[in-house]
Formats: structure tokens, sequence, C-alpha cells
């Protein structure tokens, strides 16, 4: 695991229930997104998947905002990428992790977000104010979003003569529905946490005082006393199950992941309904099998 210390944009606590608070820290600019902060972000989640220590992870911003988009103050390339690539679908397609494609074509935010989407643990999002551009697509990777009534919204894009980034295009039509997701792109206007509920974009709206401790207690309510292995293999079917061809992949899928609880931590969970007592699973989400 990335020890805490060595991060530059980012703060990292966990407390007794394993519940992770993962802080973008560069208040002084609004959090704003930087290639330090992608690479410590990407890094962190990849660490976290294999660390049974974090159970769940909670993400929120410094300061007044959560996230206030990438840092165009950067110079060069403020987005990090090779202007001198050149790239084809092709070299994306068979040359994805070579380079100059793996450091100088790939979108910084979509390492970031794959990462957020391959991690075994829920990830909510406890966006506390101005979250614009990356600010906004990151959280989209994240498994829940709550939001603060000083929350600001934005999907900015088409402001800067740019496009929806760290794989946006395909998470925001998933959870907002294509009609939804196609206006907020189109419009490029800044929304706020109601009218992010309205779209179904946010689970609920907090108080600024307030909107840790909801999220914390959300966390709790999915980690303790619960199975990790169960946990992780639910998210996996839940992301990848819905977009199979046939309901005949979902069975398959379903079929190894119930061998598997039922043989490992489905017996404890079994022993202690039985006898009325609350369950104590010892299985680790860095072990869970492939069911795919």
């Amino acid at each position: 695991m990335t020890s805490p210390a060595t991060f530059e944009t980012l703060e990292l606590t966990v407390d007794d229930d394993g519940i992770a608070t993962l802080l973008l820290n560069r208040p002084e600019a609004l959090n704003s997104f930087t290639v330090t902060m992608a690479r410590e972000l990407e890094r962190f989640f990849l660490d976290a998947a294999e660390d049974d220590a974090i159970k769940a992870i909670v993400v929120t911003g410094s300061g007044r905002a959560f996230c206030a988009g990438m840092d165009l103050s950067a110079e060069g390339n403020v987005f990090g990428l090779d202007e001198d690539a050149a790239p084809t679908p092709a070299d994306l397609r068979d040359r994805l992790t070579e380079e100059p494609f793996q450091s100088g074509v790939r979108d910084t935010g979509g390492k970031v977000t794959l990462a957020i989407h391959a991690c075994p643990k829920p990830v909510i999002a406890a966006i506390n104010g101005p979250a614009v551009g990356i600010g906004a697509t990151m959280t989209l990777a994240m498994d829940l979003r709550l939001a603060s009534t000083k929350a600001r919204i934005g999907f900015v894009f088409g402001r800067l003569g740019i496009v929806p980034e760290a794989a946006s295009t395909w998470f925001l039509p998933r959870i907002v529905g294509i009609q939804q997701a196609l206006e907020w792109v189109f419009s490029a206007e800044i929304i706020t946490g109601e009218q992010a509920l309205a779209g179904r974009l946010v689970r609920s709206v907090h108080e600024p005082e307030d909107l840790l401790a909801a999220a914390y207690d959300l966390a709790r309510s999915f980690v303790v006393g619960r199975s990790p292995v169960a946990l992780a293999l639910a998210k996996q079917m839940l992301y990848r199950n819905s977009s199979l061809e046939h309901p005949l992949e979902a069975h398959r899928a379903d079929s190894l992941a119930m061998w598997h609880t039922s043989v490992g931590d489905g017996k404890e969970g079994v022993a202690a309904f039985l006898e009325k007592r609350d369950a104590v699973f010892t299985s680790k989400a860095s072990e869970t099998p492939a069911i795919y």
C-alpha cells in the first residue's frame, strides 16, 4: 500500500472499520487535477484493491471544492499528452500500453477511472463543492455519489473545445440515461446538487456539515458484518452482467460466484443465521476468485 506520506496531492486516513477517507488535497487550487494527482489516484486505487485493511473508500475534497477540473496553468500540454505522437485507432487498439501511447496519448483521467472501476471495494464520492470537468467525470466510476447543497457539477468540456474524458461516455449514460447525458454534455452548464439528484446522478443531497457523516454511515452499512469476497463478486456481477448479451452468460458467472461463496463465507453466514448470532467472515477481497 502506498504510504500516505508519499502523496503530494492526496491525504489518506483509515478508521477502525476499514473505511478509508481519500482527500483530494490541493485546497489552494480548489483541488484542481494535475498529472501528479492522476498518477497518485491511479496508484492508490490499484493498491487499495489488494489492501485488505481497506473495506470501503470515501472520496472528498479539501476545503470548499471537490475538484475544480484540470489545472489549466500547467506548462506545455496541460493534459500531459505528447503532441507529436500522431496516434491512430489501430495504435490504441493494439499498442495501448506501449510508448508513446501509454504515457503520451492515453487519457490520464481514464487511467484513474479504470482503476476505480476495477477496485473490488465500495467507493463513494462525497461531493462537497465544485466538481467540474474531470472533477465530475472521476466520480462516475465511483459506485455512489452524495452531494452537498454547495456542490456545483459541470461537464464543461464544450466550453474548452475538448470532449468528455475519463471513460465518462461509458459511465454517464448508464447512470442517468442517454438523453440526460447528452443534455448535460451539450449544454456544458453547471448544475446544482438538487438538479443532479433530479437527474439521478447523485443518490442524495445533504447540508455541508452532514455530508461526510452520511457517506460514512452508508459505507459502514456496506462492509460491517459483510463478506469481503461476496461484496467484491457482487460488484463485478452487477457491473458486468447487465451488459451481457443474454442472461445465460450472467447465469454462468452467477453459478461460479455462488459455488465459491457457498464453500467459503457462505458456510459461516448460514451457521450464524441458524445460531442467531453475528457472522464472522474471514475471506479477503484480495483473494476474490475469478468468475469471468
